[in-house]
């Protein structure tokens, strides 16, 4: 078990919101990694699987993504919500032409060091940096806990995190506990 030191903090609601206001999608770059915070709080992603999907693993009319190869070369189908996907048709017309969904100006695959960057500079000009330091783990960490949170079914999340073992997952419970301790003891 994980000792309470070690568990994972995540931004509420309201500062997630605030993470995904930072960016001006005017702008290319910009666009880009708004994209990828959203897509990381919706499903799921770790970074290495955010930069690389392609546009042929995202169904846009069903909402489908698959993650190929992912950690442990697993692949595992994930589903898109309908304010994300509407997200995901505007950039395809604004991306350029390229094998990567999320690419740079030029095409290339971006950088997961980049992706790492751009979450931690928004979460500070979001002025979440009291969470901790703010990731794209830190995202994945915030879907899963709002999963339970919503659902109580610690085997919904481990089949939508992909972890092959549940003892990975129940971390997530021990987050949630936590919330209700926390309250009556400043009560």
């Amino acid at each position: 078990m994980a000792r309470p030191d070690k568990l994972p903090k995540v931004p509420t609601d309201a500062e997630t919101d605030h993470l995904t206001q930072q960016s001006n999608q005017r702008y290319y770059g910009l666009h880009r990694d708004y994209l990828f915070i959203r897509l990381m709080l919706s499903v799921r992603f770790r970074a290495s699987e955010a930069v690389s999907l392609r546009p042929g693993h995202v169904d846009l009319m069903s909402g489908r993504l698959m993650v190929r190869e992912g950690k442990g070369a697993k692949d595992r189908t994930l589903w898109l919500g309908e304010e994300v996907l509407g997200k995901l048709r505007g950039w395809m017309d604004r991306r350029p032409a390229s094998d990567w969904l999320l690419p740079t100006r030029n095409g290339t695959k971006a950088a997961t060091s980049h992706l790492r960057r751009s979450v931690k500079r928004y979460a500070r000009d979001a002025d979440i940096e009291k969470v901790g330091r703010v990731s794209p783990h830190t995202l994945r960490h915030t879907f899963a806990t709002r999963l339970y949170r919503e659902t109580g079914k610690i085997r919904m999340v481990q089949k939508a995190l992909g972890h092959a073992d549940l003892s990975t997952t129940m971390i997530y419970t021990h987050v949630v506990d936590e919330e209700p301790e926390g309250a009556m003891k400043e009560f």
